[in-house]
């Protein structure tokens, strides 16, 4: 009789525990929605920016007639990250938000040089493949079952050898060296994909709901910067020049 009432409290208590995972699976995919709608409306941002600024020659002129200009607003574009990463604990999840499409807007303005060196038709390609790959694994490591933390250290150290190496470059103009550059960049940021999208998931179940906004900003901006520098290393391969 013991082990019946006994068999019948462990299957309780499965129970419970099973419902409980499923309202937290869905809790943290209504959470992930957000930061995937976000990042999305931050990539409409900067293609409607580059648009209407490659649709305008006096705003082109007048933004990048000089090189101050062009790096004037790339120290805004790192201020606001840096910002908005060390601030988001003091914002509101409205300012947050905010800030996300500032930027998404000022990376749309210091990408139309770029995007006025390769073809449109190259450029729409690069990003269609840049989508599938950026989709195939974000969408790894939200479902795999395998702990990726383990790759964050190593991503990391990968990513500052990336960057040391891409300032060297830019004194050395090596073309092999440049190859090698993109090819490594393409696979780093593959993998910060998957291990960012774990993160941010686990962020997700673990907030405390009154931070969900910020939450769902920071991630979008960490997916944003996933995607647009897979873009751009992608499109060293693909984009064709005028």
């Amino acid at each position: 009789m013991n082990n019946w009432n006994n068999n019948i409290e462990n299957g309780y208590q499965t129970a419970v525990q099973a419902e409980n995972e499923l309202t937290l699976q869905r809790y943290v995919a209504g959470v992930m929605r957000k930061v995937y709608g976000k990042m999305a409306l931050g990539l409409l941002a900067t293609a409607i920016t580059s648009y209407l600024m490659l649709s305008s020659h006096a705003l082109m002129n007048m933004l990048f007639s000089t090189t101050a200009t062009i790096w004037i607003l790339f120290a805004a574009e790192l201020g606001l990250v840096i910002y908005l990463s060390a601030r988001i604990d003091k914002l509101s999840a409205g300012t947050a938000t905010a800030l996300f499409y500032a930027y998404s807007i000022l990376n749309g303005i210091t990408l139309t040089p770029i995007f006025l060196t390769y073809t449109g038709v190259s450029i729409a390609t690069t990003f269609a493949i840049t989508a599938g790959t950026f989709g195939a694994m974000t969408i790894f490591g939200y479902v795999t079952r395998q702990d990726l933390s383990k790759m964050g250290s190593f991503l990391f150290m990968a990513l500052i050898g990336l960057i040391v190496c891409a300032i060297v470059n830019m004194f050395m103009k090596n073309s092999m060296f440049d190859l090698l550059i993109s090819c490594a960049g393409v696979l780093i940021f593959v993998g910060l994909t998957a291990w960012d999208t774990q993160a941010i998931k686990r962020m997700c179940g673990e907030a405390d709901p009154s931070t969900l906004g910020k939450v769902a900003t920071m991630g979008a901006l960490t997916l944003y910067l996933d995607f647009i520098n897979l873009f751009l290393y992608l499109l060293r391969f693909f984009g064709s020049r005028d």
